[in-house]
């Protein structure tokens, strides 16, 4: 944090409020040109004031008893002033002020929220939400460094032009790792975590007031993609010969029949596997995102596949269910496969999700409150993001009314 400052006291009456030629004595403090002023509750003579020396004239008693006290409130306020730099507090007249009534208190920063964030939230969190929140928290300390020229800011001085500022940033900023800028809905996921954090601090009174109540977020609304029958039969089918795109196919048609994201895959073991109460196999598990556990029910595609790696190699030395891979070869290999079956779509691990969810579940009868449990969703709106009909369930569904109005 910066601690470079400029500092001044100014010593001034207001003459134009003066009552019978009677005014008070105010001083000025002013950091880094910005300035508060505090009434002293001393009255003087208007025309007794020497604006220049910032002094009461003359050497009667009643001006040597002001100028020695203008003198004490001088040092005082120095003092103030030298005591809060060397606290390394983030300087400003405000905080001066209050240290010199006796109103100081701890005025916390955004660095100071961010830091009781990722203290008090890491056992909450998971990892990659963390790791979101660290990379949003990057970008408001580069924005910060570009905008005020400092490392850290007041929370108190937080307000709905510094959100518009960061917005802004965001639009205009192109990570290295990006091809292009940062998209719509990503700039106000990054905006969000700092808004959590904010209304964190709100919630701990370390600030008066949200910054954040007039900024409305927009959203753009996407179609969220998954495989049609024929694709998903298409990857099935495959046989790839290299053994790579074997185990990437897997672990993906693995998903597609369990709708369980990668992050839970990685974390599934052969003590996962459970009886149902229908005497079949289960997993179960805690979806590692929300810590919401999820039982979903084995289908003949997954018990296959389990059987496939019981003794295999890659799961015999890592315990897990299926084989390790990180999410970033996957989602690379995944591109081969995609080639190999002239699947034309941006397919991804996590589509397999969304597949499982539609062409899988929903358009094979599963009601959307059941396919919500299998999720490890708390509300049904979360699935119906996720869960979109595809066209031929309505026109099943349509068919099935059309035969009962006609009958």
């Amino acid at each position: 944090m910066r601690t470079s400052s400029t500092f001044s006291i100014l010593f001034w009456i207001y003459a134009a409020r003066a009552k019978n030629n009677q005014t008070d004595i105010y001083v000025r403090i002013t950091v880094n040109g910005k300035r508060v002023n505090i009434s002293l509750k001393k009255k003087i003579d208007v025309d007794s004031w020497d604006v220049k020396s910032q002094k009461v004239k003359g050497n009667g008693k009643t001006a040597r008893e002001i100028n020695h006290y203008l003198n004490e409130i001088s040092s005082t306020l120095f003092q103030c002033y030298r005591d809060l730099k060397l606290e390394n507090r983030v300087l400003s007249p405000k905080l001066i002020k209050a240290r010199f009534l006796g109103e100081d208190k701890i005025i916390h920063s955004l660095q100071d929220i961010i830091n009781y964030h990722n203290e008090t939230m890491t056992s909450k969190l998971c990892s990659k939400t963390m790791c979101h929140y660290r990379t949003s928290q990057k970008y408001v300390l580069e924005y910060l460094e570009k905008k005020y020229k400092s490392s850290d800011i007041y929370l108190q001085d937080l307000d709905y032009a510094f959100v518009l500022g960061f917005e802004n940033f965001l639009r205009c900023y192109q990570p290295r790792h990006y091809q292009g800028k940062i998209g719509n809905n990503a700039v106000m996921k990054h905006i969000q975590r700092l808004r959590k954090m904010t209304t964190l601090a709100y919630h701990m009174e370390w600030i008066d007031r949200d910054p954040f109540v007039k900024f409305k977020p927009i959203l753009e609304k996407r179609e969220r993609e998954f495989l049609t029958d024929i694709e998903l039969k298409n990857i099935e089918n495959l046989l790839p010969t290299i053994e790579r795109l074997s185990v990437v196919k897997d672990l993906f048609i693995f998903s597609c029949y369990t709708g369980i994201s990668y992050g839970d895959i990685m974390n599934l073991s052969n003590k996962s596997i459970i009886q149902g109460i229908d005497g079949n196999s289960w997993i179960m598990s805690k979806r590692n995102k929300t810590k919401v556990p999820f039982k979903i029910p084995l289908l003949p595609a997954t018990e296959l596949l389990i059987k496939k790696y019981k003794n295999h190699p890659r799961t015999q030395f890592s315990g897990n269910l299926m084989p390790s891979i990180s999410n970033q070869r996957l989602n690379s290999y995944l591109k081969e496969i995609a080639d190999l079956c002239n699947i034309r779509k941006n397919l991804t691990f996590h589509m397999a999700r969304h597949t499982f969810a539609t062409t899988v579940t929903l358009s094979n009868g599963v009601p959307i409150e059941t396919v919500s449990k299998l999720l490890g969703h708390t509300k049904i709106a979360t699935t119906q993001i996720y869960a979109r009909v595809i066209e031929r369930k309505v026109s099943e569904d349509m068919e099935k009314l059309r035969n009962q109005l006609t009958s």
